[in-house]
């Protein structure tokens, strides 16, 4: 029997989600989002116009998420390397854009059961910004859909960095470094995605094939999926088609013919 199309998916998003198995959507979903640049500098317009176009990118692929049900989906919206990489006008800007899109989004969110949170160092962003992102953040925390984490200021060796701070001030608080225990379950609870299952996907936009410092611990196993769509053309469409060519693969986990679930379900075929 059919499953249901989920309620507010377009045409073409509805032609991609009936190829799709519902119970064997990624719990987590990461995305790159790469190519405001280019985008724009094709349409001979400053790198900001870019950055603003892809605000629509970013709406239009929460939502389509949190409409078939996708429990997790983290945004790699400004990394570190931001600061040192693009001008201070284009940073002053994206801090501006920001807080506008939390501002504006909030009831968006709220209306499809979005949780918002955040990863990387916020303390190292404007002041303004941090209590613009903090009242976003309390605003849909009552939201039991789809939590949407957004990494600004993240470096993925920084998140290791304070992570293993993290673990030695515990280790410190409990008697000593000889209480200090190393291990990989150890390292995940002091993660900043602590709250979090491992992204199943990861989807990087515009044809690049790199990890860009992004969730490299958390990304151990996750399927990669690149597209060569620059992120403000990015829409919820794309995003069905990523997992499309993810429910095609078999994960493996490291062993030999292993599902990518518990039971080890075998792949569906998904054709376009």
């Amino acid at each position: 029997m059919q499953a249901a199309i989920p309620a507010g998916l377009d045409r073409k998003e509805t032609e991609v989600y009936r190829q799709l198995d519902p119970a064997r959507l990624p719990r987590h979903i990461a995305i790159i989002m790469d190519g405001n640049g280019r985008w724009a500098k094709r349409r001979h317009m400053p790198r900001v116009a870019g950055h603003r176009a892809g605000v629509a990118a970013v709406r239009s692929t929460v939502e389509t998420a949190a409409r078939i049900g996708v429990h997790a989906l983290t945004l790699y919206a400004f990394s570190e390397e931001n600061w040192k990489k693009r001008p201070e006008s284009e940073v002053d800007f994206l801090m501006r854009l920001l807080s506008r899109y939390l501002k504006a989004e909030v009831p968006t969110l709220n209306k499809n059961n979005i949780r918002l949170e955040y990863i990387g160092r916020q303390h190292e962003l404007p002041e303004d910004v941090q209590e613009r992102m903090e009242w976003a953040r309390a605003s849909t925390a009552q939201n039991t859909g789809t939590v949407l984490t957004l990494a600004l200021n993240y470096s993925a060796r920084s998140e290791l960095v304070d992570a293993f701070r993290s673990m030695v001030n515990a280790a410190s608080q409990n008697g000593g470094l000889e209480h200090l225990r190393i291990d990989e379950d150890t390292v995940a609870e002091h993660l900043y995605t602590r709250d979090l299952p491992d992204p199943d996907l990861v989807v990087r936009t515009s044809g690049e094939m790199r990890l860009s410092n992004f969730l490299l611990w958390q990304l151990a196993y996750a399927e990669i999926y690149v597209t060569p769509t620059l992120w403000p053309d990015f829409r919820g469409v794309h995003l069905l088609e990523g997992i499309a060519e993810y429910q095609k693969r078999e994960r493996r986990y490291g062993g030999l013919n292993h599902g990518d679930s518990p039971a080890h379900a075998k792949p569906v075929k998904v054709t376009r």
